[in-house]
């Protein structure tokens, strides 16, 4: 009876061990996404068909595709951790934000491995394409994409707000990190007014440090979680090994 009761007990701790560290290294993904999203926003080239086919162009994109792809993990984790006390404006804040990850992966994705093949083949689809975030006219329709690119400026901004607003209100994570990253997201909203198209861009970098800020923060936790575990469970070995 007694080894039936322990082999569960130490299933269950293994189950919310395997939980933790996912957890854990869900808040390396969230750090990774961010650090990637400021460093891209410094060493991007200009949107014009000169740079498609430099070095500097795919580098951006490949680390672009990467960032996004940590930004899903990391999204899922900081959710995780706080589902019950972020409620549905967390929830609403999560599937926006994510969502904005994925639809600009498959932005990135074209820039970095379709792009480039065109760009002799079909250079004014290339410029028309490429030009959608700066807002250059195409000299051909590039059908629903504009609408689609805007719609990732607007996920951005209002994912960003609400998920650093119920990660504020949660207080389970640092509200400074989760306050950047609101302030972040909607200040880039008259930034990109007010900045040059060529700084545009950095208006981006507050966000992205508050991600990074996040991840860091829930990497932390899980870390100094697990320190405390330890010596709790010796002394309670000690306990049961006194008490027999």
């Amino acid at each position: 009876m007694n080894t039936n009761r322990e082999t569960a007990v130490s299933k269950e701790s293994n189950m919310k061990m395997t939980s933790s560290d996912l957890i854990r290294w869900a808040g390396l993904a969230a750090m990774g996404a961010g650090l990637l999203f400021v460093f891209i926003q410094t060493i991007h080239p200009p949107e014009i068909l000169s740079s498609v086919t430099t070095a500097r162009w795919a580098i951006v994109h490949y680390l672009s595709i990467a960032m996004c792809l940590f930004g899903l993990l990391g999204m899922a984790g900081l959710y995780a951790r706080q589902v019950e006390a972020v409620g549905w404006l967390g929830l609403t804040g999560y599937l926006l934000f994510s969502l904005f990850l994925a639809l600009t992966l498959a932005f990135v994705f074209a820039e970095a491995l379709i792009v480039p093949l065109l760009g002799t083949a079909a250079p004014k689809f290339v410029e028309g394409f490429v030009g959608i975030d700066s807002g250059h006219a195409s000299e051909i329709n590039l059908g629903a994409l504009p609408m689609v690119y805007e719609l990732v400026g607007v996920l951005y901004l209002l994912g960003g707000l609400l998920f650093g607003i119920a990660t504020f209100r949660a207080g389970i994570l640092s509200r400074w990190a989760a306050g950047l990253l609101a302030v972040g997201a909607i200040s880039a909203l008259p930034l990109g007014v007010l900045l040059p198209h060529e700084f545009q861009r950095l208006a981006a970098v507050p966000a992205g440090f508050g991600l990074a800020w996040l991840g860091y923060a829930l990497w932390s936790e899980r870390r100094v979680r697990a320190a405390e575990a330890v010596p709790a469970t010796a002394s309670s070995q000690l306990l049961q090994t006194a008490a027999e």
